[in-house]
Formats: structure tokens, C-alpha cells, sequence
């Protein structure tokens, strides 16, 4: 069962009348005061739990998990014809092609939702100050740290995307000055560093209950995230960060929390909260009626990833509630980077819908209910899904490899997404070992690559997905590749194409005109949203406290 800490903060959010607009603005309980309800312990939970709130909008295809998954080669959102589906003003061939704009709604959702979510972990911990003497100490403590890590998270993918952002650790009215990257990073790591000793290790017992929460394994994975890619961030400490990614790294490991699973769709399953090797997620509710959908212009509370790129006709070739919207899939240069044998690529059965394996990559026809009759699109044209992309404005409805790692539901129970979405998995951390040590890090613990290397857990990563395990893990190219095939769409491929020095110059191999539109190292950080600029607060000079990104 799901943590009820996410249903009953929906609710305490609507109770209490937080939104993003007045954020600065002072909860208001009803008939208790503040100090009387938080005499409950039960009652901290629920205050706690509304700051999770703004996590629902990161996944969305005009939010963080868009801007990173477009931008990156491991996505493609072409213009279908005919019809011009997907065409929406150039937007998406701009993410696609590098020729985004600061005044994309993109970024400026990812900016307030961000950014809403750090002001409300600050503005919730203000509160829990301001009443320390009646909390308890121990639960003082725990609900503290959980609020500043999972501030840092929020910070963390505002930091990701521009670089230079406000960031502060004060629940304060008014704009605070940028910080540079580095300055963000620090601040970053030393939150982490100092919260996550004390957050909860997760053990069989206390699984469920922390479920979709901060844990001390969230910290150190993210703080072996920004250890791994500081010279990315331009952090130029004289620090061997690779080290420091390497031990931390080593907690996540020596805590035995985790596992490899050896199911590998397991991790996406409709019902993937018994995953022992997800850490981190956002708990999703595929049934509207039991938590109504909440939308921001485009954007919805809901996660949509099955829709985003299954074909029209899967609806009814898998009795979807919803119809597909037949946008997001591979660029077959991509898909080309798993071998035939390799159950996360498309396989080689080539039946579609009729496919008897699981494969992370949809190809081929879609067959009616019955799996006799290929279906039909509406222009009469079979629907048969084919590898090659063949324009990026004026591709078909059947060009793509449709993405497939997550499982659809093909009983109609759920509207949206009710697979929980992965944030943060074990196999990264693996994996974000693995290439520290290959980048130079030692361990302060006698950990060492030969000894991962050799692990059943590391092992299993490989053998799992029908492939022979790494004996070596040396060859750069072969690194960046295997991480795009085991992370696709999981948020982290455009930082390590810039980690690897591979985004900001759109050489990407086979790309041709569609990449490379525009080139530069200043491609590695988006443009501070325009709309952003024009309402930050000016100095005494008249002068914005808030500048835009070099290069834009």
C-alpha cells in the first residue's frame, strides 16, 4: 500500500489554502492555532507532507523531466504529418534542435514549480522553529532534516537547469540576489553533508511507512550526483570530488537498503512500490477521483508518460481509458545503442502488440484486442510503429520507437500513470561509483571498482536486461552509452551529455540538421526565463537583482 502521507497532504493543502500564489502568505488552520495543531505529532506529519506537493509537476512534459529528456538525444518529439500534429509554434523542435528561447513556458514552469517547492520546505521549517518547545525533540529533528534535503532536491533541479539561481535557506519576503554555480553547489553539498547522517536508513521495517520520502539513501544519492558532476557545475575545488562521490556512494551501498531487482520492468510496474531498488520517487494516483487532477496551462498533476508516446491505436489495441497522444519517441540513432539481446532496447520479435517478451522500446504492428487485424489509424494508414524518424516537422504518425519501460495499464483502472515515478534508483548509484573510479576517485573505506565490478548487484544490472556483465568499465564512450540505455527518460541524460562534453556542441553522431542549430558551452545551462527577469526586484540603481545567463 502507497504511504498515506501523500493522500492526506492533498487534502491539508487544500484545508490550509497553500498555493503557489501566496507562498508568503501565513497558514491558517481553521479553529486551532498553529500551536495547538502541531501539539499532535500526527499532526507534524501532514504539515510536512504538503511540501512534497510541488514534486507532482517535475515529471511533466512541459516541466523539469521535459526540458532534460528533449534536449538530450535520447528523445525526439517531431512534427506529424498529416496534420501537423505536435507542430505548437516550433516549440518542440526548438528543445529537439537547440534553438530554445528564454521566454519557453518550459522554463518558466520549471522555474516557480521549483522554486514554489524550495519556499514552502522553508516556509514549513520556519514554522516548526517558531514552535520548537513543543515539538519533540527526536521528532523535531527527523522532520527538520527530511524539509532541508528535500529542499536541496527542489534547489537541485532549479540549479540543474539554469545554474545561477536565488537560492536561500530563509523563508523571506522579496527576491535574494543570484548565486554563481559553484556558490549553489556548495551550498547544495553542505546541506546534504550535514542532513544526511541523521535521516532514516530504510530497513524492512520501516520501508512502507518512508515510502516516497526523503531517506538518508536520497541524500547521499544526490550528494554523490553533484560530487560526480561538480567540474559539469564549474566547480573547480582542488578537492578530489570523485572521491567524495565515491564514499558516498558507499553509504548508499553499505546500508543494505537497497537491491538490484532482478526484474527490470519491476522498477516501472503500475504497482512498483514494492521496488527494493527504487529510492527515490514520486508517488503517483492514476484514478482522478480519488486525488482530482490539478493542471497549470499545460502541465497536470498527473503523470501522462504512457500517453506522451504510445500511438492513437494502442488505446483501443489495450483498452486505455485515455487515447494516446502520439508525440514523444526514440531517435533511431539512440534506440541503435542496445544490442538485439538486450530486453531495455525493442527486441527483435517484431510483432508489436503481439510480442510475447517485455521490451523497453515499442516497434512493430498493433494488432486489434483479438491480436488478428492490424489497426488503422484514422487516415486509413496501418499502424506500424518503425524505427526510422524521417523529419523532424514532418515526420508520420508511425515513426519512433514508442517508450515502453513504464507499464500500461491494458485493463482500464487508471486514467493516467499509476506507476510511481522514478527519481533516484540504485542502479545509479552502481553505476555513479563505477565512474568515479574510472575518473580518478579513491574510497576512505577499501572500496574499490574491482570489488564492484565483481558485486551480484552489479552484475545483475547487465544480466538482468539479457547481456554479459562488464569485466572492465573503462571505455568512456562505453559508459556514457550504457547509461543511456539503463537510465532512458530518467532525468539524467542531458547532464551526463554535458558531464561527458557531448551537449552544448550538437555533434551528436547521425543527428545531422537536427541538432547543432546553434553551439556553445552556454548551451549547457537553459535561459533564465524572460518573464522571470522582467519581475525581479531592482536594486537602488534601478538595476534587475536577477541577470540572464551569458550567451542568451
Amino acid at each position: 500500500m502507497k504511504n498515506k502521507l501523500f493522500y492526506i497532504s492533498a487534502i491539508i493543502i487544500m484545508l490550509f489554502g497553500v498555493s503557489c500564489k501566496d507562498m508568503l502568505e501565513e497558514i491558517t488552520y481553521g479553529n486551532p492555532t498553529e500551536e495547538e495543531f502541531l501539539k499532535n505529532p500526527n499532526n507534524i506529519i501532514l504539515l510536512v507532507g504538503q511540501s512534497y506537493s510541488d514534486l507532482k509537476w517535475l515529471h511533466d512534459h512541459w516541466g523539469y523531466w521535459g526540458i532534460n529528456t528533449l534536449t538530450s538525444d535520447e528523445c525526439v518529439n517531431p512534427t506529424r504529418m498529416p496534420g501537423s500534429h505536435w507542430a505548437d509554434g516550433g516549440y518542440w523542435s526548438g528543445m529537439n534542435n537547440h534553438s530554445w528561447s528564454p521566454s519557453s513556458t518550459a522554463f518558466e514552469n520549471v522555474w516557480r514549480q521549483s522554486m514554489n517547492g524550495a519556499i514552502l520546505c522553508n516556509k514549513t521549517i520556519a514554522i516548526l522553529k517558531r514552535n520548537k518547545d513543543i515539538i519533540p525533540e527526536k521528532l523535531y529533528n527527523q522532520y527538520l532534516g527530511e524539509l532541508e534535503v528535500l529542499r536541496s532536491y527542489y534547489f537541485y533541479t532549479l540549479f540543474d537547469s539554469f545554474g545561477r539561481i536565488p537560492y536561500t535557506e530563509e523563508f523571506e519576503d522579496g527576491n535574494v540576489p543570484q548565486l554563481s554555480a559553484a556558490e549553489v553547489w556548495q551550498k547544495l553539498v553542505d546541506c546534504l553533508e550535514r542532513n544526511a547522517p541523521n535521516l532514516p536508513v530504510i530497513t524492512a521495517g520501516n520501508r512502507a511507512m518512508n515510502y516516497g520520502r526523503v531517506t538518508q539513501g536520497l541524500a547521499y544519492s544526490l550528494l554523490a550526483r553533484l560530487y560526480l558532476n561538480a567540474e559539469s557545475y564549474g566547480v573547480t575545488s582542488t578537492e578530489n570530488n570523485y572521491s567524495k562521490c565515491v564514499d558516498a556512494c558507499q553509504k548508499v551501498i553499505e546500508s543494505g537498503s537497497y537491491i538490484i531487482e532482478p526484474d527490470f520492468f519491476s522498477n516501472f510496474k503500475i504497482l512498483n512500490e514494492n521496488s527494493r531498488e527504487n529510492i527515490f520517487v514520486i508517488v503517483e494516483v492514476g484514478d482522478p477521483d480519488k486525488i482530482p487532477v490539478q493542471s497549470i496551462g499545460s502541465m497536470s498533476s498527473k503523470l501522462r508518460i504512457t500517453l506522451l508516446t504510445l500511438h492513437y491505436c494502442h488505446q483501443q489495441a489495450w483498452d486505455m481509458i485515455e487515447k494516446p497522444w502520439n508525440g514523444f519517441c526514440a531517435p533511431p540513432e539512440f534506440l541503435a545503442k542496445y544490442s538485439d539481446n538486450d530486453i531495455r532496447g525493442a527486441g527483435t520479435e517484431g510483432q508489436g502488440t503481439n510480442n510475447v517478451g517485455t521490451y523497453g522500446w515499442f516497434l512493430g504492428p498493433i494488432y486489434d484486442k483479438e491480436g488478428t487485424t492490424i489497426l488503422k489509424d484514422e487516415n486509413g494508414t496501418p499502424a506500424v510503429i518503425v524505427r526510422e524518424v524521417t523529419s523532424l516537422t514532418a515526420a508520420t504518425w508511425n515513426d519512433g520507437a514508442r517508450f515502453l519501460k513504464y507499464e500500461v495499464d491494458k485493463e482500464k483502472k487508471y486514467q493516467y500513470c499509476e506507476n510511481d515515478f522514478v527519481l533516484f534508483r540504485y542502479a545509479d548509484v552502481l553505476y555513479m561509483q563505477a565512474e568515479a573510479f574510472v575518473r580518478g576517485g579513491t574510497s576512505s573505506t577499501g572500496a574499490s571498482l574491482g570489488a564492484l565490478l565483481a558485486s551480484p548487484d552489479f552484475q545483475m544490472i547487465r544480466t538482468r536486461a539479457g547481456l554479459e556483465p562488464y569485466t572492465h568499465f573503462s571505455d568512456y564512450n562505453e559508459i556514457l552509452d550504457e547509461r543511456g540505455r539503463e537510465f532512458a527518460w530518467e532525468n539524467v541524460r542531458r547532464r551526463d551529455l554535458i558531464r561527458f562534453g557531448k551537449f552544448a556542441d550538437g555533434s551528436w553522431e547521425g543527428w545531422g540538421s537536427w541538432r547543432g542549430v546553434r553551439s556553445g558551452n552556454h548551451l549547457n545551462w537553459f535561459p533564465i526565463p524572460l518573464p522571470i527577469l522582467e519581475r525581479a526586484v531592482r536594486d537602488e540603481n534601478g538595476n534587475p537583482i536577477w541577470t540572464q545567463n551569458d550567451g542568451y
